[in-house]
């Protein structure tokens, strides 16, 4: 069980901190959340305490882990399916896995594909949506603002 200020990650949301515990009621039964504040976006998840193992919550990786993934992106595989709705189904089950790594090869391939061929505003969604769950993670590891973290991230995705 998280506590209280603890930083976290949620696969589609990118990492945030606990603020607080709450208790609501649907359907007449009583259910803990935790209110989680995420660190880009200025947007507040409540996740239901028993089901965070479920939804893949977990602590946010350390920043040892955040330097060697950034070191790996320029050496990341990128997938270059060529049927649309394939290409989005495997890149949102990779995002939901919530292994950075293969969100970062999301990224990274959306990347390309933008510059080559431009994106679909469902592909732009995930791209962005990609781009700030890495952001969020790795500014939270390093103690780092946005801006850097953002430059870090686009520099070694685009090599």
């Amino acid at each position: 069980m998280y506590q209280v200020g603890d930083k976290i990650a949620h696969p589609m949301h990118g990492a945030g901190v606990i603020e607080s515990v709450a208790e609501q009621c649907h359907g007449g039964k009583k259910q803990m959340y935790y209110v989680v504040r995420m660190t880009v976006g200025a947007m507040t998840v409540m996740i239901p305490c028993d089901h965070c193992d479920s939804v893949g919550v977990r602590a946010i990786i350390a920043e040892e882990e955040a330097d060697r993934l950034l070191r790996s992106f320029p050496t990341l595989s990128v997938d270059e399916t060529q049927n649309w709705s394939q290409r989005f189904r495997e890149n949102m089950l990779k995002i939901k896995s919530g292994d950075l790594t293969q969100v970062a090869e999301v990224a990274k391939s959306l990347l390309r594909r933008e510059g080559r061929r431009g994106l679909s505003t469902g592909e732009r969604k995930l791209l962005t949506s990609a781009r700030q769950i890495l952001i969020s993670e790795i500014m939270m590891a390093k103690s780092a603002a946005y801006e850097e973290v953002a430059h870090m991230v686009d520099a070694g995705l685009i090599e």
